[in-house]
């Protein structure tokens, strides 16, 4: 610790007595902390749009002693799912569940999401643009309907069925068109891509989706059978509200389909934060029940969004803001 003396630091069994206190309640409360802190680094930014990203962080405990809550998940390895709120590198809302919740278990997303955007609008701006990231593991109606009924865009990766494989092999080449990605990591991509409208046999309607396949990388065409291909769903451009709040804050291009792909793309770095987050911090909890384990990991929480608000406000001029701790 940094002038801290060793005799003024607290021992480990008043550690865990501190921990081993925290109810339910109590924990819950750590998240409204997460949100107020998002919404201070929102008035310090000022962004004219705001792309959130909806992710599960699987923690590895497989090692660990039995623990309540270390399941095994969907990563063959026993520990914990974490649901997390992602913005610019910081957690704006996160929750600790067990291993064997699957990404869109129960309503925890919908009501994450729906605490996010009532904050963002009450304290930040009512008007700004909101777009929802989301991995195949959330493709689903109730979260759809539910960011719909938000006025916020979404988009989100989709599973590949064997009705929508086939019906895109039948489609001629010359309704493909070409999307050439931004030179950066990526090092100029060449991807095409086709737009459908698509119902799931439990959907009450069609949305948008866009089908896309890379046809290089690094430079270097790819042969068809090592293509990764991707199909995406999206609101966006359907006629809700975000159109409207779009093109207000000058982003007209995000309502084709090269914008939508281009923003799903940047989707990567947010899922840099998970591993910021385990170097920050801890993968495994040190606790053998699940009340003292969470108010350890949210803690975590609170001190990584520090550690990242230090970063980019401290030492910005000196240290890049992707460094790892």
């Amino acid at each position: 610790m940094i002038k801290t003396y060793h005799e003024d630091l607290v021992s480990s069994h008043t550690v865990k007595r501190f921990l081993k206190a925290f109810s339910w309640p109590l924990i819950s409360s750590f998240r409204k902390i997460h949100l107020a802190m998002f919404i201070w680094r929102l008035c310090i930014s000022k962004p004219d749009i705001i792309i959130l990203d909806v992710d599960a962080m699987v923690m590895n405990n497989d090692d660990a002693e039995k623990r309540k809550g270390v399941n095994p998940t969907y990563k063959n390895c026993k520990g914990f799912n974490a649901l997390q709120l992602i913005w610019e590198g910081f957690l704006a809302d996160s929750t600790l569940r067990t291993g064997e919740k699957h990404s869109n278990s129960g309503q925890s997303v919908q009501r994450m999401i729906r605490r996010a955007v009532e904050r963002i609008r009450t304290s930040y701006d009512p008007e700004v643009p909101i777009i929802i990231h989301l991995d195949s593991g959330f493709m689903d109606q109730k979260i759809f309907k539910e960011l719909e009924k938000l006025q916020v865009g979404y988009i989100c990766g989709g599973k590949l069925y064997k009705e929508i494989t086939d019906m895109i092999a039948t489609i001629p080449h010359k309704e493909w068109k070409t999307y050439f990605s931004p030179g950066t990591v990526e090092d100029n991509r060449i991807w095409e891509y086709v737009e459908f409208g698509d119902c799931r046999s439990s959907w009450k309607k069609f949305r948008r989706a866009i089908f896309t396949r890379p046809m290089s990388e690094t430079g270097q065409l790819l042969l068809p059978f090592v293509r990764p291909c991707q199909v995406l769903y999206t609101n966006i451009g359907q006629g809700f509200a975000i159109d409207d709040q779009l093109r207000k804050a000058g982003y007209d291009w995000l309502l084709k389909p090269e914008g939508i792909i281009n923003v799903y793309h940047h989707r990567g770095c947010s899922e840099l934060s998970f591993r910021l987050f385990k170097d920050f911090g801890s993968e495994q909890l040190p606790f053998k029940n699940l009340e003292p384990n969470s108010a350890f990991y949210h803690l975590m929480v609170l001190a990584y969004n520090l550690y990242q608000a230090f970063k980019e406000d401290v030492c910005g001029e000196i240290i890049p803001g992707t460094s790892y701790p």
